[in-house]
């Protein structure tokens, strides 16, 4: 896409993704809130892509729409943008700049148990809690930000300003964090000690 800034490389793909998975074209507001820009930043970027011939949008919602003359390579018209997030700290918000390292491009095909309407984040792995769940060290998952996941479900949770990914059980009214490793301790806590940031969908490994 000659011509394009990275950011509007990533904005175009956003667009496209949101129109093969809503069926609708997303607003300024919703670019917006997906990228943690300003409103007037992401309307700057869309009459950049209209003048360079990507998009055409009107005056009516939800307008936006890819023009004839859009040259994205397949691999990224059918990839989602996810926001790779370093250390989460605790009453941030979980997609805020502090957090935000990159971006990077998935297959929407890995994620069979993502319902579409959830952001999605990344996070990178470390230790071997996980290991005989199939999470390795150095393993990327990527999760869905959801507040209310299922019991059973494997979250990335946040205790005492620290964050790690287990697998979420309630006892006796309590959470009970349990990892897939023999060596590592199952973590019990009063509920109010703990925030669940998301549930993990999906991985990426890089061999």
């Amino acid at each position: 896409m000659k011509g394009l800034t990275d950011k509007q490389k990533e904005i175009l793909d956003y667009i496209e993704n949101f129109l093969n998975t809503h069926g609708m074209a997303p607003t300024v507001y919703e670019i917006a809130d997906n990228f943690q820009i300003k409103s007037a930043t992401s309307f700057a970027h869309i009459r950049a892509l209209q003048r360079k011939g990507y998009l055409t949008r009107s005056s009516k919602a939800r307008s936006l729409a890819l023009t004839k003359t859009t040259t994205m390579p397949r691999h990224l018209s059918m990839s989602l943008s996810v926001p790779m997030l370093g250390r989460i700290s605790a009453g941030m918000p979980l997609m805020s700049d502090q957090h935000i390292e990159k971006t990077i491009q998935i297959d929407p095909k890995i994620l069979p148990s993502w319902a579409g309407g959830d952001k999605l984040f990344a996070l990178q792995v470390n230790g071997e809690s996980m290991r005989d769940a199939g999470i390795l060290d150095g393993d990327t998952i990527i999760a869905s930000q959801v507040s209310n996941p299922s019991i059973g479900d494997i979250v990335v949770a946040m205790v005492n300003g620290d964050t790690t990914v287990k697998t979420l059980f309630i006892k006796n009214g309590q959470v009970e964090l349990r990892p897939s490793n023999p060596d590592f301790k199952t973590q019990i806590y009063d509920a109010s000690e703990v925030q669940i940031q998301g549930k993990v969908v999906a991985l990426q490994r890089t061999y």
